[in-house]
């Protein structure tokens, strides 16, 4: 920046993204001080974050010692007093269920695999325990007990409606006087030694002291400039179904081979979800909700006479984790979670509001 050129308002700072990342950093970097201004394309929380399940799952994650299992065992550790605080702030009721997965085994060789399993993550700081076919019955009546040879339970895992928890962080940002920008396309960001210049496709660049990009699988479609080009990001897309149910018919997360359940306080029971490295393809295809609809019908028989009331897809943010600066204090990145947005969201915005305010200055 050079004599006579303007200068950013102090303590501000561009979030683009308004998903459950960006949402919950916005949230964090204000309760700072910060004056913050949330981009985003669409409508906050109207991408992967509504897409998205909700579970938060490190038995279902992770089996061997890695930095991302750290994350998630730090961030689920998190997760009681995250809630606790936004639903205080807020007054919004987020349906948060410490629930517990129950992984089946239909086989002697599933059976063997997981409990290898669940041996190796013993080890990694993930708890377990065997459950024979008989507590099965008694404590999960609607799951196919027929060829059933056993299972394990994982108390710690659990699940959080996104769709509810993306609106109360909009909340708890919009009284902590964060701005909103939506349906504006970031189209660059340009990054200088005192400031950065968030350019959209709806007029004047506009001047920040610091930026984070938060856009999920969209991040590395923006243009940056002044700092080496960001990692690469790039859309996994997933087929999720719903069905509405009447009754509790699952009561904790529930896992077969690579298809889970899950249901929500609404009733909704989710069963998901396909993994496909297709572009920003989001047609629903026949073929894969046919086969969640009979993986469904496997763990619980009555599905088999019940359509899905729901149909959907998202898009996961493929690539690296990038949660950290780049290249300077005016960039910073929060990206790259794919399967762990949701499990990562308290994590990821501590650790960055942390660096940021150590870096520029506790506001």
């Amino acid at each position: 920046m050079t004599a006579g050129e303007p200068a950013p308002l102090s303590n501000s700072i561009a979030v683009v993204g308004g998903g459950v990342i960006g949402l919950s950093l916005a949230w964090r970097l204000a309760q700072s001080g910060w004056r913050v201004t949330v981009f985003d394309q669409s409508k906050t929380g109207g991408e992967a974050s509504w897409a998205a399940a909700g579970m938060l799952a490190p038995g279902g994650e992770y089996d061997e010692d890695s930095p991302a299992l750290g994350f998630g065992l730090a961030s689920r550790s998190l997760y009681h007093s995250f809630i606790e605080e936004l639903q205080k702030e807020t007054g919004s009721p987020v349906d948060f269920q410490e629930n517990g997965a129950l992984e089946l085994a239909y086989s002697a060789g599933e059976l063997t695999a997981l409990e290898e399993k669940a041996a190796r993550q013993q080890t990694l700081g993930i708890p377990s325990k065997a459950l024979d076919v008989v507590r099965v019955r008694a404590f999960w009546p609607r799951i196919r007990h027929e060829g059933l040879q056993g299972a394990r339970f994982y108390p710690e895992d659990a699940i959080v409606n996104p769709r509810e928890m993306t609106g109360a962080l909009r909340a708890a940002c919009v009284a902590l006087g964060v701005k909103f920008s939506e349906t504006v396309r970031v189209t660059s960001v340009r990054i200088e030694a005192e400031r950065t210049e968030i350019h959209t496709d709806g007029g004047s660049p506009i001047l920040f002291e610091a930026a984070v990009i938060a856009a999920g699988a969209w991040s590395s479609g923006i243009e940056v400039t002044g700092v080496p080009p960001i990692p690469e990001s790039k859309p996994i897309k997933g087929h999720l179904i719903g069905y509405h149910q009447p009754e509790q018919t699952c009561s904790t997360i529930v896992r077969h081979r690579d298809v889970y359940a899950l249901q929500r306080a609404n009733g909704l029971l989710i069963v998901g979800a396909s993994v496909q490295d297709v572009g920003w393809d989001r047609t629903l295809q026949s073929d894969i909700i046919q086969h969640l609809c009979n993986a469904a019908a496997a763990i619980f028989p009555h599905l088999a006479e019940t359509t899905p009331t729901e149909v959907w897809t998202g898009f996961r943010p493929g690539g690296t984790l990038e949660v950290r600066a780049w290249h300077s204090p005016r960039l910073w990145l929060a990206y790259g979670h794919y399967r762990n947005g949701i499990l990562l969201a308290p994590w990821t915005a501590g650790k960055l509001a942390e660096e940021i305010n150590a870096t520029l200055g506790k506001r």
